[in-house]
């Protein structure tokens, strides 16, 4: 059921982090997963904007969602400050095993919530990172739909599903969930398919 985050015990952070965004014009769809642990996909990604707004829903919504950077991201006087906000640094100069990472980190944590955005990048991309998914499904944990709407200015959590392991059937709910939302540049808005699709 979505709600408009009519909650009776708010922080102080989530008072604050809600009124900026109203007073930037955002409101604010969620439908929380009932679940500790779960992959928020973030989509679409076209815009440095996201970053900060997704720090602003954050806030707003009360949850400490963990995310994965590139590692350059966390030089300099900020990367501490990165990491406390749930920064990842990821070495994306060397090949790892990021999905067996991030499966390991999930089993280790008692709660975890990781956001990924399936683009990859801010630019134009012709098709979704499948990361996200192979994560949740070697977790045993759902997939949450995280979305910025700049064409109605509407953010937030839409419908969860735990992963079947059949990926193309998995992703035709996910496709028709993002048909509608617009990033801020939908030119750099690529479709919502797999590689191999």
């Amino acid at each position: 059921m979505t709600q408009s985050l009519v909650l009776s015990k708010r922080t102080l952070t989530q008072t604050l982090a809600g009124a900026i965004l109203r007073v930037m014009g955002w409101k604010i769809e969620v439908t929380l997963p009932d679940a500790n642990k779960y992959v928020l996909i973030a989509a679409p990604h076209t815009s440095n904007w996201d970053f900060p707004l997704m720090l602003l829903f954050r806030g707003a919504l009360g949850i400490h969602p963990r995310w994965a950077g590139k590692d350059t991201f966390f030089r300099g006087p900020f990367g501490g400050l990165l990491k406390k906000i749930g920064g990842i640094p990821v070495n994306r100069r060397v090949r790892t095993n990021f999905v067996d990472q991030m499966v390991t980190a999930f089993r280790q944590s008692k709660d975890m919530i990781l956001v990924i955005a399936p683009e990859g990048t801010r630019s134009l991309v012709g098709y979704w990172k499948s990361g996200f998914y192979y994560i949740a499904l070697g977790a045993g944990v759902p997939i949450a739909m995280g979305f910025l709407d700049y064409r109605r200015k509407v953010g937030g959590i839409g419908p969860t599903f735990v992963p079947t392991g059949d990926l193309q059937a998995d992703f035709v709910a996910i496709r028709e969930f993002y048909a509608g939302i617009l990033g801020q540049h939908p030119r750099q808005q690529g479709g919502i398919k797999l590689k191999d699709a």
